[in-house]
């Protein structure tokens, strides 16, 4: 058994982890935490690394808000401005054409229950991948978990010591290999290999 967060458009590291699994069990019980990665991916640009962030309501009660109640602002235009980056910086890819339009519609409302849309990507995005996915949901918060605790991906931006293997990016001549970017940079470099690249990429230990 693996337990993961649900993240939003989660990066190498962690879809590697979903990819191996062969029982995905996502915590959907949690309390919802600012600056992680429920909230926020990176890719590749031409200016480095760029954080896309969706920004989340916040209650004014002193409550604690739960993942599964966290919502989008729809003010801000966060959708429109994320999927304009995401065609800025990978328009030219190899493979973003192949998966242009499979992917337009994951930014087509400004106003998003934030765990259920982070499922909805990572289905959308095993399936582009190629992978045998299915998962369950907990049904309480788990402080004790037996099996794998892969939770802490979904946390600030790991530090984790792994060498991830080279592969061609758009702007890799301006910033040098950008590593663990999100899994869009993948798929739309690497395409139908983006699998074969994640079934091979080394991961930290259950203890890290």
């Amino acid at each position: 058994m693996d337990l993961f967060l649900p993240t939003y458009f989660p990066d190498l590291l962690h879809i590697a982890a979903l990819v191996r699994s062969k029982n995905v069990i996502f915590e959907v019980c949690d309390n919802y935490q600012k600056q992680t990665q429920r909230n926020r991916t990176y890719i590749a640009h031409a200016q480095g690394v760029l954080p896309l962030i969706v920004p989340i309501k916040h209650r004014t009660t002193g409550q604690r808000l739960k993942s599964h109640e966290a919502e989008s602002e729809s003010a801000f235009g966060w959708a429109t401005n994320h999927w304009k980056s995401i065609q800025t910086a990978y328009r030219t890819a190899p493979f973003f054409e192949f998966y242009e339009d499979d992917l337009a519609d994951l930014f087509s409302s400004e106003s998003i229950t934030l765990q259920a849309h982070n499922l909805q990507i990572i289905e959308r995005l095993m399936e582009l991948i190629g992978a045998d996915f299915k998962y369950s949901l907990t049904a309480s918060y788990q402080t004790n978990f037996s099996g794998n605790d892969w939770r802490y991906f979904g946390d600030k931006k790991h530090n984790i010591k792994v060498t991830f293997p080279h592969y061609i990016q758009v702007f890799e001549s301006y910033n040098g290999f950008i590593p663990n970017c999100s899994v869009l940079d993948a798929l739309f470099n690497l395409g139908p290999q983006t699998l074969d690249y994640l079934q091979n990429l080394s991961l930290p230990s259950k203890d890290r």
